[in-house]
């Protein structure tokens, strides 16, 4: 029961936004309930479950959990929910725009007229735990 009121909270908080989403695509796991599938199913939304015992059906969503959890979540103490929501979407705009992505060809910065000259800064993210490069103005 608590995933299915998890699951009626993102579409309150969602609201009208709510509209645009189509599909969701779950694993079979059992908290995954006929409950949970309704609250969907009464948005408009169908629910897509990956094949049984196929662990690369939903490789994407796997990796990316991996991901924040050995480059982000791992590393922090979580105080409650208010902060677990500000870490995540910071590292989520971190990930999105500054990480290098093997599957976009991991691109460098554009060359510049000279590019041994000016300052290189950093920028901290999420106090200090990532960092991120860019050269100075």
């Amino acid at each position: 029961m608590w995933v299915a009121q998890q699951a009626r909270n993102l579409l309150t908080d969602l609201g009208d936004a709510a509209d645009r989403f189509r599909f969701l695509v779950r694993d079979r796991d059992t908290k995954f309930t006929a409950v949970f599938d309704a609250v969907f199913t009464a948005a408009a939304v169908e629910i897509l479950k990956t094949p049984p015992r196929s662990p690369r059906a939903n490789a994407y969503a796997e990796r990316w959990v991996r991901t924040a959890r050995s480059e982000c979540l791992d590393r922090t103490l979580i105080r409650n929910q208010r902060h677990l929501y500000q870490v995540l979407t910071e590292y989520v705009r971190h990930y999105n725009t500054a990480r290098p992505h093997r599957g976009l060809g991991l691109p460098v910065p554009p060359p510049t007229a000279d590019v041994h000259s000016g300052r290189i800064e950093r920028t901290d993210v999420l106090g200090g735990m990532i960092h991120e490069y860019h050269r100075a103005a």
